[in-house]
């Protein structure tokens, strides 16, 4: 497929150190010149309301200068000194907390200590912040600050910056994307076969759950039986930021495969066949507002017109991937390398079965399988594998955590919604990308639109998890049979 459209700005800086230039001598007397005039001090609290803007031709200077520098060290060395030497004045902070704790020990009036913290509270705003503040402002200027950010969030990546400054000023910004990307400024918008040539190159571009492959797939995933959405903002209209597509079906789908297929049925659609939506693919298509809750937004505004499109619609759920879980899998099995070690997965008879094909009793022969794909030519190593990784995944989504919620992103995201995990599918996904990703499974998350509210709740305050039967045997199974 070719790229008919530019995205959003330039493209994502490339943070790789290999041929970037370095700044030049020259230059750093220039950036640092440059920081003082277009970063606005913080003035006196007494002044705050009564303090001029910075002028707008600042901000532009500012914006000009960062795109022309080159990809690399250069624009890391600018995001770093803006991070560390445009911060929070910490001396101005200091003096303002022990005025708080002053009013509190002279049990001082309510309105004296409310004064106190709320002079606290603007100490605490970093100086970069008015920058950004202003550039929020300018025609063009949250574009140019989606674009800061997916800079920021690849320069830590890939560590070409890093340290507690920089992190710091990534999540300020984040924050007050946060607050410019809420609901109140954002459009959903339908995507079909007829919408503009440039916003279904961008929709294909985006795609990041399963790529699209050509115009005849594209075609296929907005016309019968599909919906794709996406939201744009007021700011930047008909910029597509974060897109979702579904599939009309009259169950809950098991494969990816039934879904994105390659030739399109020529029919139109029959909403009597109609009564489950799945939500088969969510991509956010900017790096810069990852962090920012836009993807919770979009499927809650999308179930909403899909009921007033289709009403007799009853079953939402998604058909989702399972990124990491071949990484972790093949993770239990390297210290794995001694006799004993190969039950702490898998049973006995199971075991000796998987040895029975591979010729190998040691796991280093199953490990070299499932990294580079070829236990799938082997239907007899498939049937043999499915009870002990059907189990498995049930645990690594259901029992594995990250601060005692769920280790799996794409599971946080949605149990945080309120969904229920809900079914795990064998072979749900056999493309090279999802036999790699997650050994070819997939899950469903079934969202039950009653109960949304209160599964979220007890998620995010008790963490914890709801899910089906099917889910709880498997995760029953495995710790009868499983050891780790």
């Amino acid at each position: 497929m070719s790229r008919l459209c530019p995205r959003l700005g330039p493209r994502p800086l490339l943070w790789a150190a290999r041929g970037a230039r370095r700044l030049s001598a020259a230059a750093a007397p220039g950036m640092e010149e440059l920081l003082r005039r277009s970063v606005p001090p913080l003035p006196p609290y007494e002044t705050k309301e009564k303090a001029p803007p910075p002028a707008e031709l600042r901000g532009a200077e500012f914006v000009q200068f960062y795109r022309a520098l080159p990809p690399g060290p250069p624009r890391a060395e600018l995001l770093t000194r803006l991070a560390q030497d445009f911060g929070v004045e910490h001396g101005r902070v200091a003096e303002a907390a022990g005025k708080v704790l002053q009013a509190r020990e002279q049990r001082r009036e309510p309105g004296a200590l409310l004064q106190a913290e709320d002079r606290l509270r603007y100490y605490l705003n970093p100086q970069y912040r008015g920058l950004f503040q202003h550039l929020g402002r300018l025609e063009g200027g949250l574009r140019f600050l989606v674009e800061l950010r997916g800079d920021l969030v690849e320069g830590l990546a890939s560590k070409e910056v890093d340290g507690p400054h920089v992190k710091e000023m990534s999540g300020v910004l984040k924050n007050m994307l946060s607050e410019w990307f809420c609901t109140g400024f954002l459009n959903l918008e339908r995507v079909t076969w007829q919408s503009p040539c440039e916003i279904l190159q961008k929709i294909s571009d985006s795609e990041a759950v399963h790529p699209v492959r050509n115009w005849v797939d594209m075609k296929r995933r907005v016309g019968a039986y599909r919906r794709c959405y996406f939201f744009s903002h007021c700011a930047i209209p008909g910029e597509p930021l974060i897109v979702l597509h579904v599939a009309l079906t009259s169950d809950i789908s098991n494969n990816i495969q039934a879904i994105v297929k390659e030739v399109p049925p020529l029919e139109t659609e029959d909403t009597e066949k109609i009564s489950t939506a799945i939500f088969y693919s969510i991509s956010l298509t900017q790096q810069g507002l990852q962090g920012v809750e836009l993807g919770t937004y979009l499927i809650k505004k999308v179930v909403k017109e899909l009921q007033k499109e289709l009403p007799q619609i009853k079953v939402f759920s998604t058909l989702s991937p399972i990124p990491g879980f071949t990484k972790w899998l093949v993770g239990l099995l390297s210290p794995q390398t001694k006799e004993q070690g190969r039950n702490e997965l898998f049973t006995e008879s199971e075991w000796q079965e998987i040895s029975a094909i591979t010729g190998d009793s040691s796991t280093e022969t199953l490990k070299k399988l499932l990294n580079n794909n070829e236990w799938v030519r082997s239907d007899k190593l498939v049937e043999v594998l499915n009870p002990p990784l059907m189990r498995l995944c049930a645990w690594y989504l259901y029992g594995e955590k990250h601060r005692g919620y769920a280790l799996n992103p794409v599971a946080n995201f949605h149990l945080q919604n309120g969904s229920v995990l809900w079914r795990i599918n064998w072979m749900g996904d056999t493309s090279p990308r999802g036999i790699g990703a997650s050994c070819g499974m997939m899950v469903n998350y079934r969202y039950f639109l009653e109960d949304t509210a209160s599964n979220s709740a007890a998620y995010l305050g008790t963490k914890h998890i709801k899910a089906s039967e099917q889910v709880l045997a498997l995760v029953s199974q495995f710790q009868q049979n499983s050891k780790l």
